[in-house]
């Protein structure tokens, strides 16, 4: 039986998932309100997250992020940039809590990696159009 059509496995994965948005949402959150970046746009953030749809690797995900610091300014550059934080929780946080889904619900932890980037991504979209209307 693949682990598609494993209902069990499914809802253990996406009750793991659901778990971790809190956590998800405060790192991203204080990424966005505590490092360095310029004037980033709404749609620059979002061209990210559509990055973070349509591919299966976080690697390309960071990788995108990379090209984008090398365009301009706008991400920050350096320790302490908006773009290195953004790629340590991928790597670190974010990582950790999809390992520690996936062994507890036997799946794939990429699967359950690339959606809490997607998810993680998604709600830094939000608080970037909160900072830029509100402050």
């Amino acid at each position: 039986m693949s682990e598609q059509s494993d209902p069990q496995k499914e809802l253990c994965k996406q009750k793991g998932i659901r778990q971790a948005e809190d956590e998800l949402v405060t790192l991203i959150q204080d990424a966005l309100d505590k490092t360095s970046y310029g004037d980033l746009e709404e749609s620059q953030f979002r061209n990210l997250v559509r990055v973070s749809d349509t591919t299966e690797s976080a690697e390309v995900i960071k990788n995108f992020i990379r090209y984008q610091v090398g365009r301009d300014k706008k991400w920050g550059q350096g320790k302490g940039s908006l773009a290195e934080r953004i790629i340590a929780d991928i790597d670190g946080n974010i990582k950790k809590n999809s390992q520690a889904i996936a062994e507890s619900c036997q799946t794939d932890y990429k699967v359950v990696w690339l959606e809490l980037i997607r998810r993680y991504l998604g709600y830094g979209a939000r608080h970037l159009k909160y900072l830029r209307n509100v402050k």
